[in-house]
């Protein structure tokens, strides 16, 4: 049986993993999945060879290629997940045009550990010459005030009603809200953006202990086993 390792990073993991397992059962392959607290227990369960698949974030990807002894390999990605960007945002009335103006203003990102909202974001504040904990008064999702909406999406809400200079989210999330109509296009717009990046993926490695099992030869002898 396959075995594929993901974060619960939402509810609704649960569904895409059914529906996952259902449409391998169609094409014929047993599937099962595990789902994880965080990336660093599915790199860990990966490495390990407790699931054979990972589903798996950037990050978690390169951690997974630095603990293997031979290279891992992507094997499938989504379409939305090529070309991914990071964008920064400011309300609409800002005086903030580049990344240059954010110095000394506040700013808000998404979780410490998203890719997108994060740490490329903090990683782009850097690049262009900025000390984020020095420069700005900045402050991850996980710091700031719980609340039930999701990092990104809690992000708009900090910079659009002003309680924030300029934030971080993906070009994705972004893309999806201004589909659906609810991106506040009238109180906050996009002043940055960056080159675009592969997000998840599934990743595979083939070593001597992930071989796959033996399995019992369905014909009427019986008795004989054969190599998947």
């Amino acid at each position: 049986m396959l075995r594929i390792g993901a974060v619960a990073y939402a509810p609704y993991v649960v569904t895409i993993f059914e529906g996952l397992k259902r449409h391998f059962h169609r094409e014929g392959v047993e599937l099962d999945w595990v789902l994880y607290s965080n990336y660093d227990a599915l790199v860990t369960a990966f490495v390990t060879g407790e699931v054979d698949l990972a589903w798996n974030g950037p990050l978690a990807y390169v951690k997974i290629r630095r603990a293997l002894a031979e290279p891992c390999r992507v094997v499938a990605m989504r379409d939305v997940d090529v070309g991914y960007t990071t964008q920064f945002i400011t309300q609409r009335g800002s005086s903030i045009q580049q990344i240059a103006d954010v110095r000394g203003k506040r700013f808000a990102f998404g979780r410490q550990s998203s890719v997108q909202a994060g740490l490329l974001a903090y990683h782009y504040l850097k690049e262009a010459g900025l000390v984020p904990d020095q420069d700005l008064v900045c402050t991850f999702h996980e710091e700031r005030a719980p609340t039930d909406r999701a990092d990104e999406a809690a992000v708009i809400d900090l910079v659009a009603s002003g309680e924030y200079d300029a934030g971080a989210l993906s070009g994705n999330t972004i893309a999806t809200l201004r589909a659906r109509g609810r991106f506040p296009e009238d109180r906050v717009r996009v002043f940055w953006q960056s080159q675009g990046y592969s997000h998840c993926c599934f990743t595979a490695v083939l070593t001597p202990w992930r071989k796959p099992p033996k399995r019992k030869d369905s014909s009427p002898e019986g008795g004989r086993t054969s190599h998947a």
